[in-house]
């Protein structure tokens, strides 16, 4: 399969990228945009000049160095914790669900769900603000009784695909289920 363009719920371009490894094998990579520097140099200089405009009528020479500090932070924590560069989904019928995040710094955050504690994969609808937006999540089974749900794990929380993205996703992964059950 080949990457296509989409966007998320916010209109921004993301790409997914559909690639079957076998037939019981499939990965699903959504990209996000990356970082903007047009908007990291606005956000800093707005912070700066503020801070500059707070030194010039207090003379507090703190002001600028706990901004320039603040600024830095922020870049880092937002890079570090915040930013996903793209979020991969990897199913495996006869082994489980790898759900996979990488963040703009290149730390990795990887969940494996075997196949015996998955019942579904569904599209779901959720407000958010002030629409209704769609989201793929992972419904886990109750060990106890298999035809309850005990959680919902969502799929791709970051970038936020619209529904044709999700569609062609669970299709795809409804296939690898009904093949593997």
């Amino acid at each position: 399969m080949a990457e296509e363009e989409f966007t998320d719920i916010n209109g921004n371009s993301i790409s997914l990228d559909c690639q079957s490894h076998s037939a019981f094998c499939r990965e699903f990579t959504v990209t996000s945009p990356k970082l903007s520097l047009r908007k990291v140099m606005i956000y800093t200089c707005f912070v700066w000049l503020f801070a500059y405009a707070v030194f010039f009528f207090t003379e507090n020479t703190t002001v600028l160095s706990s901004a320039i500090i603040l600024t830095l932070a922020g870049m880092m924590i937002h890079i570090h914790f915040v930013k996903v560069d793209h979020e991969t989904l990897l199913i495996i019928g006869s082994l489980g669900v790898q759900l996979s995040s990488s963040y703009a710094s290149g730390r990795e955050s990887t969940i494996f769900i075997e196949m015996n504690k998955l019942k579904d994969i569904v599209i779901n609808e959720a407000v958010y603000m002030h629409s209704i937006i769609y989201y793929l999540c992972i419904l886990i089974k109750d060990p106890a009784d298999p035809e309850t749900v005990t959680s919902v794990v969502p799929l791709f929380p970051s970038s936020k695909p619209r529904l044709n993205c999700l569609v062609q996703m669970y299709r795809s992964c409804q296939e690898i289920l009904a093949q593997s059950r």
